[in-house]
């Protein structure tokens, strides 16, 4: 039998369960019932499952919504303990085994929003000696319209503020660190990957420290517009058969048990029709990728070699690098981040063009944008830390080396331009270059400059990374 076909009635090993449109073969020991088992049966798509922030999301919903629902006189208390209790064992991961529904389902999110409305109406319905009903009790109050995308949200600003802005806040150090260590070690700038005026290595990674730190800013902005939840528009976005202060009320709870910055948003229709702010969080996202980007590049380069490349760094030796070359180390953990930043890169055009599918009262990508955000969130949150930690922390700089590179620059000739012309200094920048001579060479051989200690000083290139006119010090 495939997964895609049901159980035959009554096969031994299966209990039958109902929905509305009748009877459906359930395995014994599920907690799930009928409408998780079409979905089951539905969709053998791809093996992954829904996100397990997801699941937690949704259930931190269901838990909140069961504590106002008693107090709105819509629970007894009996079935609302059971409801809580069920939920709480789900939350400590009791039942995680209980959600196996893939990834690409239902657009709306219905499948899953129906796995943990059964799973927990199951457990609550033992616990109550009564039973509880996956709709009628559980999911009062909501709809998988406002419920899902709810849970988009508050998953993702979970992982956000709990995971991926800690690692990057930890990255910016292990960069700012790198920025004191370094701060003296003087190199040839490069612009196009030609040589240009001097800096050092610290201005290089401060640069790097201050690119991260921005992308941890505009994660923070992001969570203002991403914690408005659409919860309390029910179906459509009117907010039929939920009572008026409900979603508040719910919100509030959840805000607090997360300490999140939740409220509900302003505009139902706007919040369930489109997911604009999903495609806003997967685009910070995006940046965050490109800003690692960048160091895992320069990181690369600078370390290539290490004779026949660069060389100006030294990254930790990690683990061989080659089956066959007996002694090659390579840069894994910037590949691996690069690697990281395409699948971002992915993620962010997925995200985009399913925020692009709304039509009317509803998006129905809600899925894949759920899948693809969190993904990303949990990506750059791992190989942040990664990075600082295996990486950035112990690498060491060849300071003799950087130091020739810099002094061995035909730009470094930039700095004689108030001293002697820039038309001038471009043709010792050429001369020197066509003969081999060094840039000081080449200008006292032409009697250029004649005071050697003016020279000396126009040609200091640590003194050049500190901008100005060096012929005035």
């Amino acid at each position: 039998m495939s997964t895609a076909d049901p159980a035959p009635l009554e096969t031994p090993g299966f209990r039958i369960e109902h929905d509305s449109l009748g009877p459906v073969p359930v395995p014994i020991e599920a907690r799930w019932q009928a409408q998780t088992q079409r979905a089951i049966d539905n969709f053998p798509i791809s093996g992954g499952r829904v996100a397990p922030g997801l699941i937690r999301a949704l259930v931190e919903i269901k838990r909140a919504a069961a504590l106002v629902n008693v107090e709105e006189g819509h629970l007894d208390r009996v079935a609302t303990d059971a409801i809580v209790t069920a939920a709480d064992e789900v939350l400590s991961g009791l039942h995680d085994d209980q959600f196996p529904i893939d990834v690409f389902q239902t657009g709306s999110g219905t499948s899953t929003n129906m796995n943990v409305n059964e799973v927990l109406a199951t457990l609550a319905t033992v616990r109550a000696g009564t039973p509880v009903h996956p709709n009628d009790h559980v999911n009062a109050g909501q709809s998988s319209n406002d419920t899902f995308p709810s849970a988009i949200r508050i998953a993702a600003a979970t992982r956000i503020v709990g995971h991926l802005i800690p690692s990057l806040e930890h990255l910016a150090r292990s960069l700012r660190r790198a920025e004191d260590r370094f701060a003296d070690v003087v190199k040839a700038g490069r612009t196009h990957l030609m040589d240009a005026v001097p800096v050092t290595l610290g201005q290089e990674f401060g640069g790097y420290a201050t690119a991260v730190e921005s992308g941890v800013r505009r994660l923070r902005s992001v969570l203002v517009p991403l914690g408005e939840l659409p919860l309390g528009g029910t179906a459509v976005g009117t907010g039929l058969n939920a009572d008026p202060g409900f979603a508040a009320a719910v919100i509030a709870r959840v805000a607090e048990r997360l300490d999140l910055p939740l409220t509900e948003a302003p505009d139902h229709f706007e919040a369930q029709g489109a997911q604009d702010v999903l495609a806003e969080a997967s685009g910070v996202c995006r940046v965050v990728a490109i800003s690692l980007n960048k160091l895992a590049a320069d990181l690369r380069w600078m370390s290539s070699g290490p004779a026949a490349g660069l060389g100006e760094i030294h990254l930790p030796d990690l683990q061989p690098g080659s089956s066959i070359m007996p002694g090659k180390v390579n840069p894994v953990l910037p590949e691996a981040t690069q690697q990281v930043v395409a699948q971002v890169f992915g993620n962010d055009a997925a995200v985009a063009f399913a925020a692009a599918a709304g039509n009317f009262e509803l998006n129905v990508m809600l899925p894949v944008m759920a899948r693809n955000l969190l993904e990303s969130i949990e990506l750059l949150a791992n190989v942040s830390v990664l990075l600082a930690d295996r990486c950035v922390d112990g690498i060491t700089a060849d300071v003799a080396r950087a130091r020739r590179y810099a002094e061995s620059s035909s730009a470094i000739v930039t700095a004689l331009v108030p001293l002697i012309g820039y038309e001038a200094a471009a043709q010792v920048a050429k001369a020197a270059l066509a003969s081999g001579r060094t840039i000081r060479e080449e200008v006292v051989a032409r009697g250029l400059v004649s005071d050697p200690d003016e020279l000396a000083r126009a040609l200091d290139v640590l003194a050049m990374t500190r901008g100005g006119r060096l012929t005035d010090r």
